[in-house]
């Protein structure tokens, strides 16, 4: 016989009005035809259809817009990502971090969603080989005899046993582009187990710092409400001694119920926060607590900052968004190859026989070798539509990908402009806070002397502590920001050797 073979151009399209013909005859004896065959195999395949990937362009710059004087990186940093937390200095923050990676329910779910995507990758590799098949039997007749003729009925024994494969070349690159994009999403997939990893150590961080400054101001609190108690009996003293009115027991008695119940206040929130903690390491928040330190340093990180384009390379989920697209992309070209034939290889061996010892001798073996081809003819434009679904799909799958960049720009031009701002507000409010405690002492003092009412007291006492709780906050706000830059860059960094 003779079969007809369309050359691919070498932009991965099928010729429709200039092609070359190749005729091949298959003998009927078993070795030529084998061979035809793989001579047949070998020359339509190669031919991939579709469009051939190349990543989108993004929008780019030179520099940060908000980075300013802040430390730029240089190649000497080396920035590789490792356990970035280790840079704020807390042993407690770096055994419970550590702790993420393996008892995170959520990285589980992440890890396991990688190996399933992996797993497909094997199972779309596998198609690009033959599969082989042996299939064995064994039944029992009888068949009935003819009085008239006086022939008595036979009882019968049939085994039979073969051997058969079969493969489908690809011609038409359907199942390389399979494979691809499988590759791609598995990668993509990895790209997610990081993202979830990089986002549970980075909401760990900031519950912990957000912990410890809940701790902070309880410390701060108690040590004022002690201060309103001596206030309190200081303006008892008064009071009986008839220097001071009621008004001014009254007002100081507010106040220090108030503070009472702002500590009950920052209890509530500390105990969330350790809650949140829990499960982030994967505890039962019944079983697991965190006890105050007896004083919180914090210390605060300084980032190196690369140019923009690093964030393409570093972080995970613009690495995930871009996989994406090159998987959307395979199917354009998997969707375009039912527009051309299908082609498959079969061959198998066997023999049957009455006897199980008859069956592996020549004179009952049987083989066979074969080639189809099939080609659709009219599908009312579902294969056309396909294609167009796989386009769109592939323009969504690169406008995430876009947007993603976009994202993580502003992003890190947010969080740079914050680390700036916070930096220059916390030595504002430590200015604002030392001068707000040397106003209370002199209000304090003029009070006792008579020369100011209590209400004056209680504005100094009041504007003091939310100048110590606002200095608190900037040392927090200057922690979990440096977490989010972190997180924003795409990791954290050990310094060069």
């Amino acid at each position: 016989m003779q079969i007809q073979i369309r050359h691919c151009n070498p932009d991965n399209t099928m010729t429709h009005s200039m092609h070359s013909t190749v005729a091949i005859t298959i003998n009927r004896k078993p070795p030529y035809s084998l061979l035809a065959m793989a001579a047949l195999a070998l020359l339509v395949s190669g031919c991939a259809v579709g469009p051939t990937y190349q990543r989108p362009t993004t929008p780019d710059s030179a520099a940060f817009k908000e980075a300013g004087d802040w430390i730029p990186a240089v190649p000497a940093d080396a920035l590789e990502r490792g356990p970035w937390w280790s840079l704020f200095k807390d042993p407690v923050l770096d055994q419970l971090a550590s702790r993420v990676e393996v008892s995170n329910q959520n990285v589980a779910i992440a890890v396991g969603a990688y190996a399933q995507a992996r797993a497909l990758v094997r199972e779309q590799r596998a198609s690009l080989f033959p599969s082989v098949t042996l299939n064995g039997g064994a039944t029992r007749s009888r068949s009935s005899g003819n009085v008239t003729t006086g022939v008595a009925g036979r009882t019968g024994n049939n085994y039979q046993v073969s051997l058969g494969g079969s493969w489908e070349p690809d011609v038409w690159g359907r199942l390389g582009r399979a494979v691809d994009s499988a590759n791609a999403g598995a990668a993509a997939s990895a790209a997610d187990l990081a993202s979830a990893k990089l986002s549970a150590q980075g909401e760990l961080a900031v519950n912990y710092f957000s912990l410890r400054q809940t701790d902070a101001q309880k410390a701060l609190l108690d040590k004022t409400i002690e201060g309103f108690t001596r206030a309190l009996e200081i303006t008892q003293n008064r009071y009986t001694a008839g220097i001071a009115a009621k008004t001014d027991v009254l007002q100081a008695q507010t106040q220090l119920a108030n503070g009472k119940a702002d500590q009950l206040g920052l209890e509530r929130s500390r105990a969330q926060f350790e809650h949140a903690i829990a499960v982030l390491v994967g505890e039962v928040p019944a079983n697991f607590s965190l006890p105050a330190l007896a004083s919180w340093t914090p210390v605060v990180p300084q980032v190196p900052v690369g140019v923009p384009s690093t964030l393409l390379q570093r972080r995970p989920d613009i690495a995930a968004a871009e996989r994406r697209v090159a998987s959307a992309n395979e199917q354009i070209g998997i969707a375009k190859s039912a527009y051309y034939p299908s082609i498959s290889l079969n061959a198998s061996t066997g023999s049957g026989a009455s006897r199980v010892a008859d069956l592996f001798k020549a004179a009952s073996s049987v083989w066979s070798l074969g080639l189809s081809a099939a080609q659709l003819i009219f599908d009312a434009g579902a294969t056309s539509a396909r294609v167009e679904g796989a386009e769109a799909g592939n323009a969504q799958a690169v406008a995430r990908y876009r947007q993603t960049v976009l994202a993580a720009f502003q992003d890190v031009e947010d969080q740079l402009s914050a680390t700036r701002v916070l930096q220059s507000q916390q030595e504002l409010r430590r200015q604002a806070s030392e001068s707000a405690d040397l106003v209370e002492q002199q209000v304090l003092n003029r009070y006792k002397s008579g020369q100011v009412g209590y209400t004056e007291v209680i504005t100094a006492q009041a504007t003091a502590l939310s100048a110590r709780r606002a200095l608190i906050q900037a040392l927090a706000d200057r922690q979990t920001t440096a977490v989010a830059l972190i997180q924003s860059l795409g990791g954290g960094w050990q310094p060069a050797p």
